[in-house]
């Protein structure tokens, strides 16, 4: 997932953008012409991402907020005002209501 776009005080929506799929389609084109040395890393890499496309949004946003917190440094509890004040920090246009919504996806997917 990229970055969440467009948030401000006034929209309190997520949008998760995937492009999973064309990461799959590539590294399938590579194993079709790839050398017998390069076959089993690039099945390994498929396998990956093809593991990881079939996750929901929620457990997307839960990625993304845990890596918005690793960024400013956060190691405290999840489900802290801590949790929601470092991440309005690291996305300083989250609005408090999405910044709540986003902790509860994070914390209802622990990883």
């Amino acid at each position: 997932m990229r970055g969440i776009t467009k948030l401000s005080e006034k929209n309190n929506f997520v949008l998760s953008i995937r492009d999973s799929d064309v990461v799959v389609a590539a590294l399938r084109q590579a194993l079709a012409g790839a050398s017998p040395e390069e076959r089993l890393g690039l099945e390994r890499a498929v396998a990956l991402v093809e593991s990881t496309a079939g996750a929901n949004e929620s457990r997307l946003h839960a990625r993304w907020v845990r890596s918005r917190l690793a960024a400013v440094g956060f190691t405290g509890d999840l489900g802290s005002v801590a949790a929601v004040k470092a991440l309005r920090q690291a996305e300083p246009k989250l609005s408090l209501l999405a910044a709540v919504q986003l902790q509860k996806e994070a914390v209802a997917h622990p990883e």
